[in-house]
């Protein structure tokens, strides 16, 4: 298996956004996925870039991504925020997660980021499995918020 680690590009979006349907169903929320395509190639390759992306192939076929932006944290300074780092079912458990999320730590590092910062879900014992790898700290003292425009 040669996997291939790069950088994404404008033309993966329609792709990614399959992983991201794939992702939310996992998640058992796919009617939570309302973004347009246009919308996601604009906020990743428009003018002005709000998010970026490294994308794992085999054999020239997309089977994982990662996606990050940048939060400003008033303690800590530009961190990095992982919004997604999907790997394919049917190539979980083959390293590709392992290699994306190197990967993004030597981008946190090459930025001088003071971190990098995500969310994981409590009953995703996989994803938490990875992440204890890691040495990642899990805080619960927090309370997700949102709303919708």
């Amino acid at each position: 298996m040669a996997i291939e680690i790069r950088r994404a590009v404008k033309e993966d979006c329609p792709r990614l956004m399959e992983l991201v349907k794939e992702l939310a169903v996992y998640e058992k929320a796919p009617q939570e996925v309302t973004v347009t395509i246009e919308h996601f190639m604009e906020s990743g390759f428009g003018p002005h870039p709000v998010w970026w992306a490294f994308v794992a192939e085999e054999d020239k076929h997309i089977e994982g991504f990662a996606l990050y932006y940048i939060r400003y944290s008033t303690w800590k300074g530009q961190r990095m925020y992982l919004e997604d780092l999907v790997v394919t079912e049917k190539m979980r458990g083959r390293g590709l997660g392992k290699l994306l999320f190197d990967r993004l730590i030597d981008e946190a590092k090459e930025k001088k980021f003071s971190g990098v910062v995500w969310q994981v879900l409590d009953w995703n014992e996989p994803a938490i499995n990875f992440y204890k790898k890691y040495n990642a700290r899990f805080d619960g003292g927090w309370v997700n918020c949102a709303i919708d425009l």
